[in-house]
């Protein structure tokens, strides 16, 4: 998501599908066969590679680099000519290949039917960071100040 002179933009469908797919992970792995079975060729196959990784002090400053990170990106044809991109987080070459097929499905002529897929992943996800904060917030210590009286 992109912050332009202090708004929120609102992200576009592809780059919350994109956002999603890029989280997914192993959840991707269940719909394995559904994601592989159309007809498709790999542009890029999935390579793992690094980036530098920019931060800002305090969120608005000066940009500097934190350090790198791994990823793993993959480039997809369908045999209807809609091309799928995926990078994600670490060296999973499958979960790398299954998004960037998911996204160019998403933008086919099929893309809603896909779309039904998309939204359960969002809502595991919620559920998975709910339930983390909730373990979280279970290990809360509230530290009070006591102050010892003056006579």
């Amino acid at each position: 998501m992109r912050i332009e002179e202090g708004v929120d933009a609102a992200p576009t469908p592809r780059q919350r599908w994109m956002r999603v797919l890029a989280r997914a992970g192993s959840q991707l792995q269940a719909h394995s066969q559904a994601l592989r079975q159309p007809e498709h060729r790999y542009i890029r196959p999935a390579e793992t590679g690094m980036v530098m990784v920019r931060g800002r002090a305090g969120g608005s400053g000066a940009p500097f680099n934190l350090g790198e990170m791994t990823v793993t990106r993959c480039v997809v044809q369908l045999a209807d000519g809609s091309t799928g991109h995926s990078y994600v987080a670490g060296r999973n070459k499958p979960h790398a290949e299954l998004a960037a097929l998911a996204d160019a499905l998403l933008q086919g002529s099929q893309g809603p039917r896909w779309m039904a897929l998309v939204d359960t992943l969002e809502q595991e996800q919620a559920a998975n960071r709910a339930a983390r904060a909730a373990q979280s917030a279970a290990t809360k210590v509230d530290f009070t100040t006591l102050v010892r009286g003056e006579d």
